[in-house]
């Protein structure tokens, strides 16, 4: 029988995650679309979309742990999303230059043949610095905003404006490996030893 952890995301940033901790999965995407509702919380926002992720991959997979995300970037209210085109992502960048912002993910993890879950949300406050107009061409001819939220990655050329970080790093990535790996503790889907992680039996 497969006991590996599935992650039901596509995003090569969460990927990397685990696989820095040394934890046996594989990726089965989620088909669930991200959508907003107007009238919910961001942190209610992440919630919903990581547990509809983790339930719609858990029903193919009953009797395995799935683990779910959604990442979000929040600045005086608003949600950013994934900007879609170039105009997008300078807008979303003039609008974080000089600013200290929210980045908030919602991860869900799910045994449904043992009927376990828990759900948690993850915050950092994140300032990046004051960005010159050349500076925003630049970074957004590199492509990198695109299918990012908020329209940077912290983790690679866009690591040039991040000032400061309150927080995780690695929810800022996508996935905070943190309190991840104590949930997946807690709930007996690994074990720690001396000998290091491992899926539980």
């Amino acid at each position: 029988m497969d006991r590996r952890l599935i992650l039901a995301s596509k995003s090569p940033r969460r990927y990397e995650l685990l696989k820095q901790v040394g934890l046996d999965f594989e990726v089965v995407p989620s088909r669930v679309i991200e959508d907003f509702v107007r009238t919910e919380s961001p942190q209610d926002h992440v919630i919903r979309l990581a547990e509809a992720k983790a339930g719609q991959v858990g029903s193919e997979y009953p009797n395995r742990w799935v683990i779910a995300a959604d990442t979000i970037v929040y600045i005086g209210g608003s949600i950013l999303g994934k900007p879609q085109n170039g105009e997008e992502a300078r807008e979303m960048l003039h609008r974080l230059s000089g600013q200290e912002h929210w980045v908030l993910t919602g991860f869900f993890v799910c045994h449904l043949e043992n009927e376990k879950s828990d759900k948690e949300a993850v915050q950092t406050a994140v300032r990046i610095k004051r960005l010159t107009t050349a500076e925003i061409e630049w970074y957004v001819k590199t492509g990198e905003p695109f299918d990012k939220a908020g329209g940077y990655a912290i983790q690679g050329i866009g690591s040039f404006m991040i000032e400061s970080i309150r927080g995780s790093y690695t929810n800022v990535v996508g996935l905070p490996l943190c309190e991840l790996i104590q949930m997946l503790s807690r709930l007996g889907a690994i074990r720690i030893s001396e000998c290091g992680m491992r899926i539980a039996d």
